[in-house]
């Protein structure tokens, strides 16, 4: 009886973790969907846009590897209720912004909210696992997916069509994220009391490999962060732009697809970490990536029915990468998994911010399809995968 009371105990910690996942990442997508209407009231330039989003990136995503290797030294209970309440005080005070440094003040500290999220809440994901440590990790990625399909459309409702002030309704998504993280603190809390061990988050086990072989294989694993979050950029950055010019669709129809686009990748998230589990992180990866390269190859030249299967797809194969990504890397360095999960969610988001700015360049020189068919190659630096030692036999 006690096992299993523990393991609902656990489950209730995994489900409020995805759901702060949720409203972190749905808050944070919210920023850049809002940038319209902060361009129009505050006559903002696209060069004042760009530097908000460059402090904004630094703050949620360079910072993150800084917060998990602190919490690893000193774990507190309280940084996840701490986190939310950044991010509620940077959409407040955003929501009254007047000038591109208020406003940059504002996404900053919204930032740190992120940053310290994602290491943390991962670190208490691999907790609560129960040894199951893909499906935690899953289910904690797919809250965020969703999240960031959410934001977009909460900002389409409740600000764009009545300002920047109706920003500030958003925290109160914030407030109640606020409230599912006080039992998540306590749960933590009596984790840090019982067991100094677990509050260091370090394992019995021994690093898996040497510390050099160890180096070459994190560089590995980075190498398949950008095949994959060049690729995922461009479909989700401007796959609606692709539709629109390529096939003529309509704005509706194009969000539509683009929906689906979504839909499979919190499918391809949730498969992703429990198959993991059953066959080995190096597989889900070698597959998931390489696996991705013939739909993306074929889309640029599909009809609108093809591009839509294949768009659907890369992204069910592509997102089910990440959680057994993130995972081995915590499998090579168990003592770090703060530093790990804020180090591969930093440099994702990097990634992604940088490859959208890119590739909209290239998109306003060269055309959109262009970086469509340019970009369909990134999948295939994935055959490093192969490289990876198997984990799982060791």
């Amino acid at each position: 009886m006690p096992q299993q009371t523990a393991g609902v105990s656990a489950m209730r910690i995994l489900i409020a973790l995805s759901i702060l996942h949720l409203a972190n990442d749905a808050l944070q997508s919210a920023i850049s969907a809002s940038y319209p209407v902060l361009k129009s009231e505050m006559q903002l330039t696209f060069r004042q846009i760009g530097l908000i989003t460059l402090a904004y990136q630094i703050s949620a995503s360079v910072f993150q590897p800084v917060v998990g290797i602190f919490f690893d030294r000193r774990p507190w209970s309280r940084a996840l209720p701490m986190g939310m309440l950044f991010t509620l005080v940077g959409l407040a005070s955003l929501a009254f912004a007047r000038t591109p440094l208020w406003a940059m003040a504002s996404v900053f500290i919204t930032g740190i909210g992120s940053s310290t999220l994602h290491p943390e809440a991962s670190r208490l994901t691999s907790l609560a696992s129960g040894g199951r440590r893909g499906f935690a990790q899953s289910l904690f990625q797919v809250g965020g997916n969703l999240g960031g399909a959410i934001g977009p459309l909460l900002v389409a409702i409740i600000v764009a069509p009545y300002g920047q002030r109706n920003i500030v309704w958003l925290t109160a998504l914030a407030l109640m994220a606020l409230m599912v993280a006080q039992p998540v603190s306590r749960w933590y809390r009596k984790q840090l009391t019982a067991n100094r061990q677990v509050a260091n988050v370090r394992v019995t086990r021994q690093m898996p490999l040497s510390p050099l072989k160890t180096v070459v294989t994190i560089t590995i694993l980075l190498v398949l962060i950008f095949s994959k979050y060049v690729y995922m950029s461009c479909l989700s950055s401007y796959y609606t732009f692709y539709l629109l010019e390529k096939f003529g669709v309509s704005v509706a129809q194009s969000q539509i697809f683009l929906f689906v686009f979504l839909l499979a990748t919190a499918i391809g998230t949730m498969l992703g970490g429990p198959v993991g589990d059953r066959i080995g992180r190096k597989y889900v990866i070698w597959i998931s990536i390489v696996g991705a390269a013939p739909f993306a190859l074929l889309m640029p030249h599909t009809d609108l029915l093809w591009t839509v299967i294949m768009s659907f797809c890369s992204g069910l194969m592509l997102s089910s990468a990440f959680p057994a990504i993130l995972l081995y890397a915590q499998e090579l360095l168990p003592y770090k998994l703060g530093m790990v999960s804020g180090l591969f969610f930093g440099l994702a988001f990097g990634i992604a911010g940088i490859s959208s700015a890119v590739l909209g360049k290239i998109a306003d020189v060269h055309g959109i399809e262009t970086i469509y068919r340019f970009c369909a190659y990134a999948p295939l630096l994935g055959m490093v995968a192969w490289l990876l030692p198997d984990l799982k036999r060791k």
